[in-house]
């Protein structure tokens, strides 16, 4: 017999019938379940996000709304304010619970705490459930029960740590007709204009699909392949694991099937660093949990009050983004997420050094525009990748060691490929000329910039200002 009569399950970075540990109790737990999504009222510019993001989210609630459809539910949208929405909706529907899967991010945590607090006023249930990833940040502690600092014995807890086991696909839904179901959001209803293609199919079936392809075939090569921009041998289950269309749960124990399947010894050892990556995924939200600052300030305090640029001044922030540095293997990079919302892992690292260290702008300007064009941008990974980039963050490079976009070229793209399928005006450029600055005033073509920087007196610039603010 069924606990409740009615309950809401409040949709937020889940977007799927399967493996969702919220929705799967919700519907176990009451004979009828309204599932709620309630979109954001902002306008205009927004720190976070960008058109294509955007998009890509209503693709998502499209098809999830469709999902709900066939298993006989009816998703309801929501415009504004989650709270109030929910207090409305709570008061329309007689709901006798919420139910919701954790948001790993402060933000999501705050809104959380306030839902708790409108059930309390209420009268009703709260249920709230680990979801977003395999291990919460207070279940990885060092031996002391504190939070750690560095990646490496973190994820050996992490490894060592049981993974929990997924949940039923919800399969039937049974929702009040009497509540308005409400529009899918479009982009428009952020005063932002895509004019596409998304070149990333969004939605479950989708994604459930992109795992199946990686499983069967790039995560066996991903130690040996994941640097190379050319070959693009990762699993692009990034933006599908940061809107919750696959569960994090079921990428982990899909390759780790694969894992104890294959004989070959390469292959699983190619599949643990694949599953790395979620280890860093969590280390990272981690951080972010337990010192949520590092969104305003550097992580490494011995680092606060470094001097930086203004990017106001001259055109250096801008021909960055543009992707017209006159530095091949960055450009390449920054026109590769303009045009797709996506960058290979290998070149966000050097395009952000690059921003840091030769430009001498500040991280925070980066963190922003890559949140705002990646298709998978998760706050906590990538203002991660941004302080490790910068060297002022949680186990980051150090402060001296500055990559080189030249000798970065030789060593991951060195027959050019990555570079002229984004630069096409460099499509006839010998790729040797490529992998060092070029000899005086000479170009790589008519076409294409000079180098905006000279990396080598730039990075001398760098080195000076870490050791003066060092010694200071």
């Amino acid at each position: 017999m069924a606990r409740y009569q009615n309950v809401i399950h409040w949709f937020r970075r889940d977007l799927r019938l399967s493996d969702n540990t919220a929705l799967s109790n919700a519907s176990k737990d009451s004979e009828k379940v309204l599932p709620v999504y309630i979109s954001s009222d902002w306008k205009g510019e927004h720190h976070w996000t960008g058109p294509a993001r955007q998009a890509f989210l209503c693709g998502c609630l499209d098809s999830l709304s469709k999902n709900v459809d066939h298993a006989g539910g009816r998703l309801i949208f929501r415009r504004g304010d989650a709270v109030e929405e929910l207090r409305q909706l709570i008061d329309e529907s007689k709901a006798e619970a919420v139910y919701l899967n954790r948001d790993p991010d402060p933000h999501g945590r705050e809104a959380e705490k306030r839902v708790q607090e409108l059930c309390r006023e209420k009268g009703i249930e709260f249920h709230d459930f680990q979801d977003a990833v395999l291990h919460e940040p207070h279940e990885v502690l060092t031996g002391s029960g504190n939070p750690y600092k560095v990646y490496t014995p973190y994820s050996r807890t992490w490894f060592d740590q049981s993974k929990p086991g997924g949940v039923n696909t919800v399969k039937t839904l049974h929702t009040l007709s009497t509540i308005r179901k409400g529009e899918v959001p479009k982009v428009e209803d952020w005063g932002l204009k895509f004019e596409g293609p998304l070149l990333r199919e969004p939605g479950e079936k989708a994604a459930r699909e992109r795992l199946k392809e990686a499983v069967a075939g790039v995560i066996g090569e991903y130690e040996a392949m994941r640097n190379d921009p050319a070959a693009d041998a990762t699993s692009h289950l990034g933006a599908d694991l940061r809107y919750g269309t696959l569960s994090a749960r079921e990428v982990f124990h899909r390759a780790e099937e694969a894992r104890q399947e294959t004989r070959s010894e390469s292959v699983r050892s190619s599949i643990h660093v694949f599953q790395k990556q979620l280890a860093w995924r969590e280390f990272f939200m981690a951080i972010l949990h337990h010192y949520p600052e590092v969104l305003e300030t550097d992580f490494n305090p011995d680092w606060r009050g470094l001097s930086w640029d203004d990017p106001g001044e001259g055109d250096k922030f801008e021909r960055w983004t543009a992707g017209k540095t006159g530095f091949p293997i960055v450009d390449a990079g920054m026109r590769q997420l303009a045009e797709t919302g996506y960058m290979h892992n290998r070149v966000r690292m050097i395009t952000a050094m690059f921003l840091t260290k030769d430009l001498h702008l500040h991280w925070r300007h980066g963190e922003s525009h890559f949140m705002q064009h990646l298709l998978d941008g998760e706050i906590a990974n990538n203002n991660g990748g941004w302080q490790w980039s910068a060297g002022t963050g949680a186990d980051a490079a150090p402060y001296f060691r500055i990559q080189n976009p030249w000798t970065q070229t030789e060593r991951f793209d060195k027959d050019g490929e990555y570079i002229k399928r984004w630069i096409p005006e460099l499509e006839k450029v010998d790729p040797a000329r490529f992998t060092k600055p070029p000899e005086g005033s000479a170009k790589l073509c008519g076409d294409y910039v000079e180098p905006i920087v000279d990396h080598k007196a730039e990075r001398d610039e760098t080195l000076r200002r870490f050791k003066k603010h060092k010694e200071g």
